[in-house]
């Protein structure tokens, strides 16, 4: 009597175990479901929100200039690095004589985006330029040359920056080239910001060439 009774359930499991799995898809079937009648249900109720008079008009986004929308972020030189061109932009072109300074524009973030685009033997000259001031500096002062005063860094600059004959012969020294060319994409990456175009356009004065035409930082895909 009992083995009979055994194999009657053991032949209803399967049916059972079916009725189960059945019942487990529907659960899992039934939230999409439910989600699309409320979704039906919340369209319908802007449909009728619509007929009561709701305007079907698309907003008008303003378009700004990517570079006032956002801060540009520093992506190819190392923190050591990208504080030493700071300081080393700072020095090199101060705000002087109404003119604003490299800092007060983008100019270093700018440099950033060109040497990460740069030629190999360009994007050596610069990170070895600025691992050999922060040499020069943690040698002399025991901490890197972003975190120089002006004095301190004063000091290490004006042996390194020397008067060149003809611009197509920069100094011999490595670290020398690196400050003389440097010096010129600081000064020109500032002139033609847009914030040193819009302070000239202000000023009335006449710049250096076409009014208006400014560099745009270039976010990489």
């Amino acid at each position: 009597m009992k083995r009979r009774r055994f194999l009657s359930a053991f032949a209803a499991a399967p049916a059972v175990t079916s009725l189960l799995s059945e019942e487990a898809a529907a659960q899992q079937a039934a939230p999409p479901a439910a989600a699309a009648g409320r979704a039906g249900r919340g369209a319908g109720g802007q449909g009728n929100g619509g007929g009561r008079g709701g305007s079907s008009e698309v907003p008008k986004i303003p378009v700004v200039e990517a570079d006032e929308a956002g801060a540009t972020v520093a992506r190819y030189f190392s923190a050591t690095q990208y504080a030493a061109l700071r300081k080393l932009a700072g020095m090199l072109a101060p705000p002087l004589k109404g003119n604003i300074g490299a800092l007060d524009c983008d100019a270093v973030e700018f440099l950033d985006f060109l040497i990460s685009a740069s030629p190999a033997d360009r994007q050596q000259l610069y990170k070895g330029g600025l691992d050999g001031l922060n040499a020069a500096a943690r040698k002399q002062f025991g901490k890197g040359f972003g975190e120089l005063n002006n004095a301190q860094a004063d000091a290490i600059l004006k042996p390194l920056v020397v008067p060149v004959a003809w611009v197509y012969d920069p100094p011999k020294d490595p670290l020398k080239h690196f400050i003389f060319e440097a010096h010129q994409d600081i000064r020109t990456a500032t002139r033609n910001s847009l914030e040193a175009t819009k302070a000239l356009a202000n000023s009335g004065r006449r710049g250096f060439g076409g009014v208006g035409l400014y560099w745009n930082p270039i976010d990489p895909v």
